[in-house]
């Protein structure tokens, strides 16, 4: 996929984001969150021409966080396969399950400050 196909993909995951994406963004746009700065559906690219589209991304600390609906219990292999290319380009990735976000917003919260924390001291 060429680069302005994704791009235009992820304006289009943008404007159509899960209940789960919308409630975490509400929460962590304007640096909100700690006054960590995110970015939702950041573009990565990690071949010539490949590229992942990651839901949310602390640039700051070069953590991707993914939120993951019931779909992506069909498609594990796949997930721990892009993190770990991910992780090789320097990425951290940290995922959340909808229902983390919707129903348990302060174990979310907890979670994601330790990662950011921890990755302070890197």
């Amino acid at each position: 996929m060429r680069y302005l196909e994704v791009l235009s993909f992820a304006r289009e995951l943008r404007k159509n984001q899960t209940k789960a994406e919308t409630v975490f963004w509400s929460k962590v746009r304007n640096r909100k969150f700690h006054g960590y700065k995110f970015n939702r559906q950041f573009i990565i690219e990690h071949e010539k021409a490949n590229y992942f589209i990651a839901d949310f991304h602390c640039f700051e600390k070069k953590l991707i966080v993914e939120i993951d609906g019931k779909i992506h219990l069909k498609y594990a292999a796949e997930d721990k396969n892009r993190d770990t290319i991910l992780n090789e380009l320097g990425y951290y990735t940290i995922r959340f399950k909808n229902e983390e976000v919707l129903f348990d917003w302060k174990n979310v919260e907890t979670k994601l400050l330790k990662h950011l924390e921890v990755n302070r001291l890197l």
